[in-house]
């Protein structure tokens, strides 16, 4: 995309205090579908950073669709469909509680090519937390952006994984999930909570879960089934996957990890994942 090419390299620096509330929040949202924060605890788990450094954007600087308007730092994209494609992430640190913290975000790069429902645009945003002057957590995050759809297309169907089953559980996002982690994360995007917009303008059946949080689900399901601290972690979305449907969370075979994949109940996969140890 060459005629954002200017974007790639900015970068921005957020502080934040690492405190113990939003945590707490988000342990109540997760419920059993997590163990990986205790009220004593002195460090935040890890990718729970999510939680924090969130961009308070003004009313006035908010997109139609909810989310930061495009053109302040992202570059200004017109396709209007946006999702989280993936992600990649390391651990070398913990992030303390009662102590401020930075995240450096850079822009990667931003590229097009034309994809087989039409046009699509990819945007990589680098993120370094450091907390001290230790580096904590490097995350790079995979942005998609999409033409609107056209309601009378044939849906395509995501693939499907034969890969054979070590153990699964199955969850199971409603209404109120959804809200929760909109609120914690301070996400703005209408897809997960505006029915009318999300059925009426992006034409899709129902309010979308969060990539980020089947992500989060995935890597709480690999931290309770080894009981050990992640070190990395990676997830690629296949497919969207819409509130109430029940996602499960098989555990498969994988090299160099916890392979962990998130599909409906007739075994589509909505994301792929890796955990590491």
């Amino acid at each position: 995309m060459t005629q954002f090419g200017d974007w790639v390299g900015r970068t921005k620096t957020v502080t934040d205090d690492i405190v113990r509330s939003p945590a707490i929040r988000a342990a109540a949202m997760l419920g059993d579908w997590s163990s990986a924060f205790a009220a004593g605890d002195k460090t935040l788990p890890p990718l729970w950073h999510w939680f924090h450094f969130l961009e308070a954007t003004e009313r006035e600087a908010t997109g139609p669709d909810g989310h930061a308007a495009r053109g302040d730092f992202l570059p200004p994209i017109p396709l209007p469909r946006r999702m989280y494609a993936g992600g990649r992430l390391t651990f070398p640190g913990d992030l303390a509680f009662g102590a401020p913290a930075q995240k450096r975000t850079t822009i990667v790069s931003a590229t097009e090519k034309q994809g087989r429902s039409g046009p699509l645009a990819f945007v990589t945003v680098r993120h370094e937390i450091t907390q001290g002057g230790d580096v904590a957590t490097t995350e790079e995050h995979d942005i998609v952006y999409r033409e609107a759809e056209d309601p009378a297309a044939p849906k395509p169907l995501a693939p499907c994984s034969d890969r054979p089953i070590l153990s699964e559980v199955t969850v199971k996002p409603d209404e109120v999930a959804l809200f929760r982690f909109s609120a914690l994360t301070y996400n703005g995007h209408r897809i997960h909570y505006d029915h009318p917009y999300v059925t009426g303008v992006e034409h899709y059946p129902g309010l979308i879960v969060h990539g980020p949080l089947v992500a989060m689900l995935l890597f709480e399901r690999a931290r309770t089934l080894t009981g050990r601290r992640p070190v990395a972690f990676s997830f690629r979305a296949m497919s969207p996957v819409f509130c109430g449907t029940a996602i499960r969370l098989v555990e498969v075979a994988g090299e160099g990890g916890t392979a962990l994949e998130a599909r409906t109940d007739d075994d589509r996969l909505i994301m792929l994942s890796t955990t590491e140890f």
